[in-house]
């Protein structure tokens, strides 16, 4: 079951220097060499995984189930984007970040994630059902 200390207000954070591999022009969702919108939207869940997948029991870890983005402005190559998670709301399984992206400049994205807390063998069993 879910551990006890999964709490509204956890916090989790990554950074990323922005490469040729991260731009909308590289992964084809635009014509321009700036930080994409679904390089964004990764990082945005990897900073909720690091809020709270560390708390979870041997054999359970969070999947991702929802993403509302706004992407605000765009983030040059070379620069750095830190993004933020706040735990804001737990329900059973269901867990809801509000996320933030900034670069050195200014805040480049915001919104929020839902992640659910799944048992991975049988997370495991229903992928393998799929083939």
């Amino acid at each position: 079951m879910v551990k006890e200390g999964l709490t509204p207000g956890l916090r989790g954070e990554v950074k990323l220097l922005v490469t040729e591999e991260d731009t909308a022009q590289h992964l084809g969702s635009g014509n321009v060499a700036v930080l994409a919108t679904p390089r964004m939207i990764t990082l945005m869940e990897m900073a909720g995984v690091a809020a709270v997948d560390r708390l979870l029991p041997p054999g359970q870890a969070t999947v991702g189930g929802e993403v509302h983005v706004r992407h605000l402005a765009p983030t040059p190559l070379g620069m750095e984007v830190v993004v933020r998670s706040e735990l804001i709301e737990v329900e059973g399984r269901r867990l809801t970040f509000r996320v933030e992206a900034f670069d050195e400049r200014e805040k480049v994205g915001e919104g929020s994630n839902i992640r659910f807390i799944v048992d991975l063998a049988k997370f495991r069993e229903k992928v393998e059902g799929k083939r």
